[in-house]
């Protein structure tokens, strides 16, 4: 039971990289404060930035003429953080640390009309997410994919679906996940988590690097 309700919050977790975050975000966000940042992790935050920034710009200047978002995402979680965020659930973490990976795709004319347009429904085109999970007896290497759906009002998310696919994993994290993702994508267990983050990165998250997308 605890490594399901684990596996849970990692795939929540896994979205976070992927730029459709659950709130799970804020909790990673505060773990991280409490710890001085290695190089490889300053490095990652940094070319998550860039993504940040190409997206703010798509939802906030909506330019038609700009390029469709493509970037490449990595993010590491440390086992205490993955162990403070999946507490709340009551639940501890049993491995240790995670990195996932996964290239965004976002088109401009798709966020542009997510902001304008009275009500939009914005079809995502399917992603892949690659992660390695540190085990005792050797690293877990999970390939899984998604296809986002979010609904729109007048410039605000109201629904999001993430249909989950394939997984690819060892038989007990697979299982584990299996369990996760069937559930979400039979009673959509995520969607206010989703629907919260994606409005919260409109507004706050963006106006944290409002001085780059502003000179875009």
């Amino acid at each position: 039971m605890r490594a399901r309700h684990a596996l849970y919050w990692i795939v929540a977790a896994v979205m976070v990289a992927s730029a459709s975050a659950p709130a799970m975000a804020e909790a990673a966000k505060s773990a991280e404060a409490e710890v001085e940042l290695t190089p490889e992790e300053k490095a990652e935050r940094e070319s998550r930035k860039a993504c940040k920034v190409a997206i703010c710009d798509a939802f906030h200047n909506r330019d038609p003429n700009g390029d469709d978002i493509a970037c490449h995402i990595v993010k590491t979680w440390r086992k205490e953080h993955l162990q403070k965020i999946v507490s709340k659930a009551k639940v501890s973490w049993p491995w240790g640390r995670v990195q996932c990976m996964s290239d965004i795709r976002l088109k401009r004319d798709m966020l542009i009309k997510a902001m304008t347009e009275p009500k939009h429904e914005a079809q995502l085109d399917k992603h892949q997410v690659s992660c390695k999970i540190e085990r005792e007896d050797g690293p877990a290497e999970v390939k899984f994919d998604f296809q986002p759906k979010v609904t729109f009002e007048n410039g605000k998310a109201t629904k999001a679906v993430l249909n989950w696919g394939e997984i690819e994993a060892p038989t007990l994290v697979k299982g584990a996940m299996w369990t996760a993702t069937t559930t979400d994508n039979t009673f959509n267990v995520l969607d206010g988590m989703v629907v919260d983050d994606i409005n919260e990165f409109i507004t706050k998250k963006c106006m944290e690097v409002k001085e780059e997308w502003e000179r875009k």
